[in-house]
């Protein structure tokens, strides 16, 4: 049985999502009746919605939104990992209201569509070190490329708790592996990390790719982090660029079945329930 990290939906009738118009064949609703269908059949059991980058002003009407959905029976969504802006004036109070809402679980600002000095900038870091001992985890969404400004910001606050997106968005189309891994290698030195093995489908070829293509970044991602710091995401709908929901499953089972069923545990469902109190 799965706990999916990395669940996104898209209503566009409730809320503005200004990325979308720019996004191909993600510029359509994805609904949580969609992808419970399939995600149920795969032994998905529970679920973490992560925020879709909406705009600013519906930031907190996201969260409603999957709240409204969650309240359904045999509904498996458990909670959100909502979005934020660090670098705004106003980050603490809305901070004060996640903290007070057990509904959200963890905050996440995606960087890699901002200037890349955002995450350098002092009220940004001050604000982030705000989590330090709180229950709210902050989920890390950068490129390869990036990696440098995410160990930056990692030791910018030592005592908050990280999450490390999709592996870390390698680029498995361009073949660059050995620089990513040996920068993977450095965040995971860092114990307030953890890492999410999530979607990484949508990062290689979707005519082409195999397991043998994503295996190599799978299994480092454990290699460095320990069986006790990794969870496990589907990134859908992100995930259909490669295959599907389906597709990513089968694929992860195929890359970790010789694993202990201890191991796969803690992977597939253990640790995001320890992490997130679910």
């Amino acid at each position: 049985m799965f706990i999916d990290t990395h669940l996104h939906l898209i209503d566009q009738s409730r809320l503005a999502y200004p990325w979308l118009s720019g996004a191909g064949d993600l510029n359509r609703d994805f609904t949580y009746a969609e992808y419970a269908r399939e995600a149920r059949r795969l032994g998905i059991e529970a679920a973490l919605h992560m925020e879709v980058d909406v705009a600013t002003s519906d930031i907190e009407a996201e969260t409603e939104m999957v709240r409204d959905l969650a309240e359904a029976s045999g509904n498996t969504i458990r909670g959100v990992i909502a979005a934020c802006r660090p670098e705004e004036v106003g980050f603490p109070d809305y901070l004060e209201k996640c903290e007070a809402d057990s509904f959200v679980k963890g905050l996440r600002r995606v960087l890699h569509v901002v200037a890349d000095d955002i995450s350098e900038r002092a009220l940004f870091r001050d604000n982030l070190k705000r989590l330090a001992g709180s229950r709210l985890t902050f989920d890390i969404c950068m490129l390869a490329r990036q990696q440098p400004l995410a160990l930056a910001l990692i030791d910018s606050a030592p005592a908050v708790r990280f999450v490390l997106d999709h592996c870390g968005v390698p680029d498995i189309v361009s073949g660059h592996f050995d620089g990513w891994k040996r920068g993977i290698s450095e965040i995971a030195k860092r114990p307030n990390v953890t890492a999410k093995v999530s979607g990484i489908v949508a990062y290689a070829d979707p005519q082409t790719w195999t397991v043998d293509a994503i295996r190599p970044y799978a299994e480092h991602i454990v290699a460095a982090f320990g069986w006790d710091r990794v969870v496990w995401g589907s990134d859908w709908p992100v995930c259909t660029r490669g295959g599907g929901l389906s597709t990513w499953v089968g694929a992860t089972q195929a890359i970790f079945g010789s694993c202990t069923p201890e191991e796969r545990e803690k992977l597939y469902r253990a640790n995001a329930e320890r992490i997130w109190n679910l």
